[in-house]
């Protein structure tokens, strides 16, 4: 008879894209995942799984090239970089018109009321406004208005939500968690890309950031010329050509000199990696919460399997590396799955 698993999927960004390779690896070794619980990204992957499309989102988003992300960006200089119209309207359509209790298997979504300051769980009701509004990521989309509350990223409170899942009745309790600060020998697999659209990326990216507060006409201005400035540039380049020099995914070594600095840990702190942007520095700092949190809410709910996502591997806006991050997933469940059937044998 299978094991059935309580599965929860922590925030992270687009480091999320690794849930979908230890849903992958879970199911290969014959496993059931009987309910799941998600935050943020958590929540987007794990509630598409529940309703049975996740083989679909992942075409999507393994088809999308820099220029097809960069459409997917309608900004916004209210409340956040992004509207998501767009990106939660592609979500929208896969998933279709469907409430949290028609899914095939007990869902949580968690959130964050601002107005309140307290966690909220979704578990009844329509699937995509509860996903929407758990993965609405402080300054990058837009919160969700509901009623007198505003709801953001449930990471806020809860990055790694394994209190829903405890009373599940489950054979085992898996949670991914997306803000691992160890785990230094797993890399991104390098899987090539245009140098041109990435360097475009890049650049609209640091600009959402560095230019935040400013008028909306000139905000709109900007992105018109990133916009038509990347169009030019891939009509003359073909977007099958591999670059020539891989991106580097080795992290940046720790100074070695007696008078580096030292965190309170004893760990020497690396002093040129910063953020580049106000977008960068605001999602850092939220990043560095996150990572906090979830070292609580494990010591307080030790899960039976912890599978362990280094955060250093992308950064947290870096949506348009899919294919990678799902091989990551995919090969540090399989380690550590590995070790603990090794255990119970």
């Amino acid at each position: 008879m299978k094991k059935r698993v309580a599965l929860v999927l922590g925030s992270g960004g687009a480091r999320g894209y690794a849930h979908i390779g230890v849903i992958e690896e879970i199911e290969r070794r014959g496993y059931d995942i009987a309910c799941i619980a998600g935050c943020s990204m958590g929540a987007v992957v794990g509630g598409i799984y529940a309703a049975g499309k996740l083989n679909e989102y992942r075409d999507w988003i393994e088809s999308l090239d820099y220029l097809d992300v960069l459409r997917l960006v309608d900004v916004s200089f209210r409340l956040g970089a992004i509207r998501g119209e767009k990106v939660f309207g592609q979500i929208r359509k896969i998933v279709g018109e469907i409430n949290i209790e028609d899914l095939r298997i007990p869902y949580t979504a968690v959130a964050t009321d601002l107005t309140n300051q307290q966690e909220i769980w979704f578990q009844a009701g329509c699937l995509h406004q509860a996903i929407r509004a758990s993965a609405a990521i402080p300054s990058l989309f837009t919160p969700v208005m509901q009623g007198n509350r505003m709801l953001v990223d449930g990471g806020l409170l809860n990055p790694l939500p394994i209190v829903p899942v405890v009373s599940s009745h489950c054979d085992l309790i898996i949670a991914v968690n997306l803000n691992s600060t160890n785990q230094r020998h797993y890399q991104l697999p390098v899987i090539q890309r245009p140098a041109a659209f990435k360097s475009r990326f890049d650049n609209l990216i640091n600009s959402l950031g560095s230019k935040m507060p400013f008028r909306r006409k000139q905000a709109e201005q900007l992105l018109l010329l990133e916009q038509e400035a990347l169009k030019a540039e891939a009509a003359e380049i073909n977007p099958w050509i591999e670059s020539a020099e891989p991106e580097a995914q080795q992290p940046a070594a720790a100074p070695q000199g007696e008078g580096a600095p030292k965190s309170a840990t004893g760990s020497f702190i690396i002093d040129n990696v910063g953020p580049a942007s106000l977008l960068d520095l605001i999602n850092q700092s939220f990043e560095v919460m996150q990572t906090s949190l979830a070292q609580y809410k494990i010591a307080g709910y030790p899960p039976d399997v912890l599978i362990n996502v280094p955060k250093r591997v992308c950064r947290f806006f870096e949506f348009y590396k899919a294919p990678e991050l799902i091989a990551l997933g995919r090969e540090i469940a399989r380690d550590t799955m590995d070790r603990y059937e090794n255990e119970q044998n």
